[in-house]
């Protein structure tokens, strides 16, 4: 685990994005952690949440033309992992993100800010059917432009069903021939409650046993 992984790790259980208990989740699985990027909700937590989106970004080695962030939760994300690559690089990658219903009047469209060209990097906080992917696929393609990839802060490196079957992250790349970068996997925080001595960590070991694939 590289020390960026570590510190956004610390980062989202100190603003309760990370926590671990017992959870239902909307698939009706139940999880002994839950991450939630809705609680990075302040002005501090969005710049230092950036920044871990530039780190990850600048990690994978993608070097897109264009950020895209999917309405509703990827409109803040882009914003600020932009705004995170400029002060860390020097280099003003412009974003874009889309409006859920197109604009009628003035100069109309789906897209807020920069065109979509080149290589668009889609930026988003998990992937859990994939329906944000393909809607920004669609976008993206209409547009001329070709897709970079995706970067996500979880990976929960799950398959989608009951039994068999692939993650969700890996049917994005198989059905879209494109990468899956992610800030954290499951796997670093396993990695991470096990050198912290936390009991939590073999119940996520489990978890992962029963539900897990590699993705």
């Amino acid at each position: 685990m590289l020390p960026f992984q570590r510190a956004f790790i610390d980062f989202a259980i100190e603003q309760q994005v990370l926590c671990f208990g017992r959870f239902t989740l909307k698939s009706g699985r139940v999880s002994p952690y839950f991450f939630n990027t809705g609680r990075f909700r302040t002005g501090a937590a969005l710049d230092r949440l950036g920044g871990y989106y530039a780190d990850a970004m600048l990690f994978s080695g993608v070097d897109p033309d264009v950020l895209f962030g999917p309405a509703y939760k990827g409109i803040p994300l882009v914003t600020a992992a932009s705004i995170a690559l400029s002060r860390k690089t020097g280099k003003d990658v412009p974003f874009s993100f889309n409006r859920k219903e197109a604009k009628d009047h003035g100069e109309g469209g789906v897209l807020v800010g920069a065109d979509l060209a080149g290589r668009v990097l889609i930026l988003d906080d998990v992937i859990t059917a994939g329906t944000s992917v393909t809607e920004s696929m669609a976008i993206i393609r209409a547009s001329g432009a070709e897709a970079a990839g995706v970067l996500i802060a979880l990976d929960r490196m799950e398959r989608v069903g009951e039994s068999g079957g692939e993650s969700a992250v890996s049917s994005v790349r198989k059905r879209f021939g494109i990468d899956v970068h992610a800030i954290v996997t499951l796997d670093h925080l396993v990695e991470y409650l096990d050198e912290a001595g936390d009991p939590q960590a073999a119940a996520l070991k489990q978890h992962r046993e029963q539900f897990g694939v590699g993705s």
